[in-house]
């Protein structure tokens, strides 16, 4: 899947959480979790075989095989069990909240990343994705959004401008 496709599917469920009073920061939020959970998962196969430190039973898998109000429990259960975890991990989901009420719709999200290859796209790809979603979302609101999108021609002439240096 293209890196346009990718962005509009995932901005169109966007708007469909934004009906269930879900703000876009929540989105993102959850968004973010769920990719990483997802992507600790694809590093743990063939060919990386690595251990992000992911409990099993709160892994990414975990996530795929449940559905309706089991699923929510297990997500809620999920982002407090991975808060208390030491390290990195434990400071990822610090604080982490289930902001999809609706299971059947945090279903849906779980199965649109799980469609989605993500370790297999390239750091440039994922950085377009989102700052897509931050495009959008600023063209979406029409106001106060602007600090989230400096467009590239804009940071090219700041940098000619400014010329930085080290130090």
């Amino acid at each position: 899947m293209n890196t346009d496709a990718v962005i509009s599917r995932v901005w169109s469920f966007c708007n469909t959480l934004r009906d269930d009073g879900v703000s876009y920061g929540d989105y993102l939020e959850q968004l973010t979790y769920l990719i990483f959970l997802k992507m600790a998962d694809e590093y743990s196969k063939p060919p990386y075989l690595s251990d992000v430190g992911v409990p099993e039973e709160y892994n990414w898998q975990s996530l795929i095989s449940r559905k309706g109000a089991e699923l929510e429990i297990h997500y809620v259960t999920l982002l407090r069990e991975l808060s208390t975890q030491s390290g990195m991990l434990g400071q990822i989901f610090t604080k982490a909240q289930n902001k999809v009420q609706d299971p059947a719709k945090l279903s849906r999200l779980i199965d649109m990343i799980d469609d989605t290859e993500w370790v297999m796209m390239g750091a440039d790809t994922k950085g377009a994705i989102y700052e897509g979603l931050l495009e959008k979302n600023a063209e979406d609101t029409k106001s106060g959004a602007g600090q989230y999108f400096t467009p590239r021609a804009l940071i090219k002439v700041m940098v000619e401008c400014m010329r930085p240096e080290p130090r």
